[in-house]
């Protein structure tokens, strides 16, 4: 029936919208975190090295506890279903985050009359790690909802291509707001100027973001024991649908029982990840490390972008009094950061609609070594130029590179899982077991895979780990793509754990330049040591770029 056909469709759309409008939420808020963050701690009083390191924390906290919580999620059973109980748990951080960092100063006068100088930059750098930590691993939970609401490939493409769309969309949003001068409008001033009217607008728009997550359907299969689930050996879903001794207790009781039984199943997790993360293939090791450096180079630019113009550029001071000219030339220089940032983010959304035909035209080798060697030049006109208009068109252009980052690492990886024997063979990787089957989820031509698929299925968001069954009660790690039920060993790779692997680059690549750079700045006494390290993080992404493998040619290399 054409009638039932189109309402069917719709209610597929309308749900695919429903769940992806609290990604693109998140992303307006940690868009603007990146321009404001660096600011305002820096405002309250913090040291350069102090205030790089904070920036670190929310990665590291990341690296440790999203796997563990996307375990944890895999294996919940509720009314509510799988991910959203964490989803919202993980949002009043969020909430929780955003209204404290631009009102630690006022915290502080209230827990201490004579206001310690220490305890308002205290209090700003605990709110963005709470903030950064819990969008961090909200994003992957809803990545994981998205591939729970839509598992046939088709749909995951779909699914996938408009999460991808959101995403840009959410970070265009959030580059945007802070370019606009607030601080005039009646609002800002009753609120305590710019920033406190910022992170208001953004409370709201998150909190409306988060209230549509209520109308979203039970995902399958997220209460019984019927069905496959993602990322659960089957044996658990029949011993836990009898394991619920607790129904009866109180729901202070209930959490702290959960809590337990997430924190020892976390635990008993990690030897089975080791385990699995030293088995790591030769072509997928050169991957990450090319794929490391890059993000390094490109996050040295991007989390400090706005101390760069503000303080090198237009030689402003962040500390100086709110009234002075120093303040006034910083302010200028951020919201002039954050147009940079937004072109980029508007560039990145132009070159996904392209890469794949790039890609099919030119081959991933000249698509990957391109962005490589474009890092390398915007890096060094950066370090060198004093021009704003010039730093603005290489921030710009630095959207490409973000797009390819995001796409062809992913593309190549599934390129390797179409053939196992020859990319994972022991001759090109550690000493293992070889993986002789094939997924035919990814056995496709390099050049036909679409990237927000690639990404779908593969995301950490509930990548589990191979091990037998455990006990009821504790949760499940399944790394391997075998039949329901199957116990898959730790060298047959499956490619969601492999997904992980590389996902985690991102996330080392905000925490080793943080640790640094700020001792770096303070030595140079200078912030154009922080486009300095990019140049040199993107000249070792370049030479690591000719030592991936893009082709079987390239293992005889």
């Amino acid at each position: 029936m054409p009638g039932e056909h189109q309402w069917a469709v719709q209610g597929l759309l309308c749900k695919l919208l429903l769940v992806n409008v609290l990604t693109c939420g998140l992303e307006v808020c940690m868009a603007a975190g990146t321009v404001y963050i660096p600011p305002l701690l820096l405002q309250a009083g913090m040291e350069e090295r102090y205030m790089t390191m904070v920036l670190a924390v929310g990665p590291v906290l990341g690296l440790i506890f999203v796997p563990m919580i996307s375990s944890a999620s895999d294996s919940w059973r509720g009314r509510f279903g799988r991910r959203r109980p964490f989803i919202w748990v993980l949002s009043m951080g969020v909430l929780l985050g955003l209204q404290v960092i631009p009102q630690a100063w006022r915290l502080a006068i209230l827990l201490a009359p004579q206001r310690p100088p220490w305890l308002e930059a205290t209090l700003q750098a605990a709110a963005v790690c709470l903030l950064e930590f819990c969008a961090q691993a909200c994003l992957t939970l809803l990545v994981a909802l998205l591939s729970d609401h839509f598992p046939g490939e088709d749909e995951n493409r779909r699914a996938f291509s408009v999460n991808s769309l959101m995403t840009s969309l959410g970070g265009c949003l959030g580059f945007l707001l802070p370019a606009v001068d607030w601080s005039r409008t009646p609002m800002a001033a009753y609120l305590g100027g710019q920033e406190a009217f910022i992170y208001t607008l953004l409370t709201v728009v998150f909190l409306s973001c988060l209230l549509t997550t209520a109308f979203i359907p039970e995902e399958r299969g997220s209460r019984g024991g019927e069905g496959k689930m993602l990322g659960v050996v089957s044996p658990l879903k029949s011993r836990q649908s009898r394991s619920w001794p607790h129904l009866g207790l109180r729901p202070t009781q209930c959490l702290y029982l959960a809590m337990g039984r997430c924190a020892s199943a976390c635990v008993s997790a990690l030897p089975r990840m080791y385990g699995a993360c030293v088995r790591v293939p030769v072509v997928i090791r050169r991957l990450f490390v090319a794929e490391l450096c890059s993000w390094m180079a490109l996050m040295s630019f991007m989390l400090f972008y706005t101390d760069f113009l503000g303080e090198g550029l237009y030689q402003g001071m962040p500390g100086a009094e709110p009234e002075s000219q120093e303040r006034k030339h910083y302010d200028e220089g951020v919201r002039m950061a954050s147009v940079g940032l937004f072109l980029q983010c508007v560039v990145s959304v132009l070159c996904s609609a392209l890469v794949d035909r790039w890609v099919a035209l030119l081959g991933a080798r000249a698509v990957y070594s391109s962005s490589a060697a474009l890092l390398v030049l915007v890096t060094a006109v950066m370090t060198v130029s004093s021009s704003v208009l010039m730093v603005t068109v290489m921030a710009a252009l630095t959207g490409y590179i973000f797009c390819v980052l995001q796409v062809l690492p992913y593309t190549l990886l599934c390129f390797y899982h179409s053939d196992r024997q020859a990319f994972f063979a022991p001759s090109t990787s550690k000493p293992s077991p070889v993986c002789e089957r094939g997924d035919p989820a990814v056995s496709k031509s390099l050049f036909s895979s679409d990237p927000a698929a690639l990404r779908g299925n593969g995301h950490p968001g509930g990548v589990t780990l191979p091990g037998e069954a455990p006990p009821a009660g504790s949760l499940a790690l399944d790394a391997g793509d075998g039949g329901e039920g199957d116990s898959t060993p730790v060298c047959q790779r499956g490619i969601c754990f492999d997904m992980a692997i590389l996902d985690s680059a991102y996330l080392l690549s905000q925490v080793l330049p943080a640790m640094c750079l700020g001792s770096i700045v303070q030595q140079a006494r200078n912030v154009r040591a922080y486009m300095a390290s990019a140049f040199c993080f993107s000249l070792l992404a370049f030479v690591c770029s000719t030592r991936v493998v893009y082709s079987h040619a390239d293992l005889q290399r």
